[in-house]
């Protein structure tokens, strides 16, 4: 049943939605049409849907309010890095609109808005990818418990980033790495003016091309000396730096569990450095953090894990000893495991498996540009060849 009313020059209608759970009417007005007719089409379809138990009374609830309720239930099924980075991302939503937007009142429009205007605040294409990607998760979720009706981020689209010159090179720019002869010097000086535990830290990156989370994670247990072999099946996570607030994730993905076969090399300087780590155990055992750790501080806090920062601080002595480029990081080491496998002739595939990807666009471009001059040195030989005859 719909009744309708004009107020001043408007008309509104009202209609039975169903019941309350004390039993009384529960109904619904909605007003602001400016003739009869109108209202009585938006009220027939709402009739509609009500007879056809597909109605959806929205809630007004706001759109911050349920940001937070869904952050909760989100981070119930994921690691709280993820959280952490979703969290980032549905602040950067939350802050374009008024504290009392209700989350039923964001149309398509208001939405495309937002994301409009937060190109104009100068946010990277990338990053919208990520805002737009978590804001669909929270609309998706608001259907699907109910609190609207429809997904206001369905059609929605990211605006296009006008690149300017410099970021269109810096597109087809290899990422940084060492040259083999580079590779050397770096390990050279790790080892002849490195501190404690930096020639292993270094040689076990630059000879696995784990990432850096992942070897503050390692354990003895993940090394076997007879095969020779690492297991990964962890990575490190501690944003604060705080060394005894660190936390073990599971690896950043799926692929990312992976056991890699090492060099003899690596294995013979693990056991050195493991015999100078029982040594400090011994001596702090009191209070050492006993969790089998490879990689351990070696004063104060005995026993806990590096962080990421420590070994990005310790990378960066080094390069300055060396004479090497400053603005290489640990994270260059697995690009530079890359270039050195691909110059030895290993597949694109065995090298994705080997850093646990299961397909990554930087590793492909560094692939590409070795395999690439690689393939010009074959051809340039040939012509040398010819030429002879």
């Amino acid at each position: 049943m719909a009744y309708f009313r004009k107020r001043g020059s408007t008309w509104s209608y009202t209609i039975d939605i169903g019941r309350k759970p004390d039993g009384r009417r529960d109904q619904k007005t909605v007003s602001g049409f400016k003739t009869k007719k109108d209202a009585q089409l938006a009220s027939a379809e709402v009739l509609r849907e009500v007879e056809d138990g597909t109605y959806v009374k929205e809630q007004d609830i706001t759109f911050e309010q349920f940001v937070n309720e869904w952050l909760e239930l989100y981070g119930d099924n994921v690691k709280e890095s993820s959280v952490r980075v979703r969290r980032h991302e549905s602040n950067c939503l939350v802050a374009l609109f008024d504290a009392n937007t209700k989350i039923k009142d964001i149309t398509p429009r208001i939405y495309q808005k937002a994301l409009t205007d937060l190109k104009k605040d100068g946010y990277a294409e990338n990053t919208l990818a990520g805002i737009h990607g978590t804001g669909r998760m929270i609309f998706k979720k608001a259907v699907e418990l109910k609190i609207r009706k429809d997904d206001p981020t369905q059609y929605a689209r990211i605006p296009r980033v006008q690149k300017t010159v410099e970021e269109l090179e810096q597109e087809t720019e290899i990422p940084k790495y060492l040259e083999k002869e580079e590779l050397a010097v770096l390990l050279r000086t790790a080892r002849e003016k490195g501190l404690e535990g930096d020639y292993a830290i270094f040689l076990t990156l630059a000879y696995t091309g784990i990432r850096v989370g992942e070897l503050c994670a390692l354990k003895w247990t993940d090394i076997d000396s007879d095969e020779e072999t690492i297991t990964i099946t962890k990575t490190y996570y501690n944003p604060s730096n705080n060394t005894v607030k660190y936390k073990l994730q599971t690896p950043k993905t799926g692929s990312s569990k992976r056991t890699i076969e090492v060099d003899k090399l690596v294995i013979q300087e693990l056991e050195r450095h493991r015999l100078k780590q029982n040594i400090i155990r011994m001596k702090h055992r009191e209070t050492y953090h006993d969790k089998n750790f490879i990689f351990t501080k070696t004063e104060d806090k005995f026993g806990y894990p590096h962080y990421i920062k420590f070994v990005e601080n310790r990378m960066a002595r080094l390069l300055k000893l060396s004479g090497l480029s400053t603005n290489l990081t640990p994270h260059s080491l697995r690009h530079t495991h890359t270039s050195l496998l691909a110059e030895a002739g290993v597949g694109l595939e065995e090298i994705m498996e080997r850093l646990g990807h299961s397909d990554d666009e930087i590793t492909r471009k560094v692939y590409l540009h070795v395999t690439r001059t690689k393939k010009k040195e074959a051809a340039q030989k040939f012509s040398e060849l010819m030429s002879c005859l």
